[in-house]
């Protein structure tokens, strides 16, 4: 294609559609773009690389002329805007297919795929290759601080995308992961999620068989040596070369701590010491990702011992634990975390790095998974760390809440509404908590909000 070019994206403000919007630019495209719900981060993101937002899905959602459509894997068949572009015949693709041909051929791809810390590995691996001067390009879902945008081409060889294990798009019911044909794969963890289209672990792993399938042998495939579900995946069939991390000495890669809650450790590599890791990021979850993309930077040629050091300057990811402010002396959280073993293991890195200080958790139920109810179970249990939790019940839930409340150790809500929510936080939180808003989507504004409204007390 020219850079004359014309793209529109169907569902533009997903974490991965806002970074195939931002390289489509790179590339010389003019790119428009409609949604549903456009919120921060990646409404910022989008405002500032000029791209134009329609909201909402109409029939004329595609301007006219357009060269090429990309439909985002949240729109199916009766959408209004799905509809036009199919009667008109206009071109359409998929994200996953533009990446893999506009975007990947000739680059080396490393993907980062697992049901859990695809988003940071991704950033803490290309933050390493940053440091390492191999400008490299990549696509992550989400903003990243140290770069402010989610995705670029880069100058370099290397590509680094988060590689999810959800469906392409309605008409390419794949994984988007099998599109990238990686030199280096990461196999962080593997569990159940994905209720809406994965019927169990078997079909999940079925799919990472498929991605394993498209490592060529001279390329490297970095799994999780602690995860039961990876090592199925692996006896299905491998043809490359694996290397395995975790915290037992006996894997390839481990990670000896130095802090309980994380925040440095010592990398070894087939029993070498190999340098120190001091860094911002909290939890046992965050030192395997960053073992695990110390591993995949090892696996292109990058020199450990030169890039270990920019660690300790490394920002993550917006909505990661991320700190909206402190205000009345209430330290405020916006988190993505939900399935519960990510809650879980985001409340256990605060809750080393807090002590015994408050945490408050207002969650927002709202993947395809939690909101079928996949994950009910195991929702009290993941919340055992914090002291109080409000959850966002809105009326389409369709399990019990109160099931769930009485489960919880420490005190629990259920609220049907965010103004709700946030009224209700106002009335329980005390000087010296810590305050995480935990949800993958909007949460209406909450944990800013209620920054707000805290400031104004």
């Amino acid at each position: 294609m020219d850079a004359m070019t014309s793209v529109h994206i169907l569902g533009i403000a997903g974490t991965f559609m806002g970074g195939v919007a931002a390289l489509a630019r790179e590339l010389g495209q003019a790119a428009s773009g409609s949604d549903q719900a456009i919120y921060p981060p990646m409404s910022t993101q989008l405002e500032r690389l000029g791209i134009t937002l329609d909201q909402g899905y109409r029939v004329d959602s595609v301007p006219p002329g357009t060269d090429e459509v990309v439909i985002g894997n949240a729109l199916s068949r009766g959408n209004p805007a799905v509809e036009a572009v199919l009667d008109a015949g206009q071109r359409y693709i998929s994200g996953a297919q533009w990446l893999s041909e506009r975007v990947l051929p000739g680059r080396d791809t490393l993907a980062v795929a697992g049901t859990h810390g695809k988003t940071t590995t991704t950033t803490i691996l290309t933050w390493l290759l940053e440091a390492a001067g191999r400008a490299p390009g990549f696509l992550i879902g989400g903003v990243a601080e140290d770069f402010g945008v989610s995705a670029r081409l880069g100058r370099g060889r290397e590509f680094v995308v988060e590689a999810d294990e959800y469906d392409t798009a309605f008409f390419d019911k794949r994984s988007k992961f099998v599109h990238y044909r990686p030199l280096v794969a990461i196999l962080n963890n593997l569990e159940y999620d994905h209720a809406d289209i994965f019927p169990d672990v078997a079909a999940i792993q079925r799919q990472f068989h498929h991605l394993v399938r498209t490592v060529p042998a001279r390329g490297r495939l970095i799994v999780n040596g602690e995860d039961a579900h990876l090592a199925e995946v692996l006896a299905m069939g491998c043809w490359t070369p694996v290397e395995r991390f975790g915290f037992s000495a006996g894997l390839e890669w481990h990670a000896e701590l130095l802090a309980a809650d994380g925040s440095a450790f010592v990398v070894h590599h087939r029993g070498t010491r190999v340098g120190e890791v001091r860094w911002p990021l909290l939890g046992r979850h965050n030192v395997l990702n960053g073992l695990a993309a110390l591993a995949a930077a090892h696996a292109v040629g990058v020199e450990l011992d030169a890039v270990i050091p920019a660690l300790a300057h490394f920002r993550s990811v917006k909505r990661r634990l991320e700190v909206i402010g402190t205000a009345d002396g209430i330290t405020i959280y916006d988190d993505f975390a939900h399935h519960p073993t990510a809650i879980a293991t985001t409340l256990e890195g605060l809750r080393a790095r807090v002590g015994g200080a408050r945490i408050v958790v207002a969650m927002e139920p709202r993947s395809n998974s939690m909101r079928l109810g996949a994950h009910a179970d195991a929702l009290a249990p993941s919340l055992e760390l914090a002291d109080e939790v409000v959850f966002l019940h809105r009326p389409e839930l369709s399990w019990d809440a109160a099931r769930v409340i009485a489960g919880v150790r420490g005190h629990a809500h259920a609220v049907a509404d965010s103004d709700a929510l946030l009224a209700q936080l106002q009335t329980r939180v005390q000087p010296g908590d810590h305050v995480v808003f935990m949800s993958n989507g909007g949460f209406d504004g909450a944990p800013r909000r209620f920054h707000a409204a805290l400031q104004a007390r």
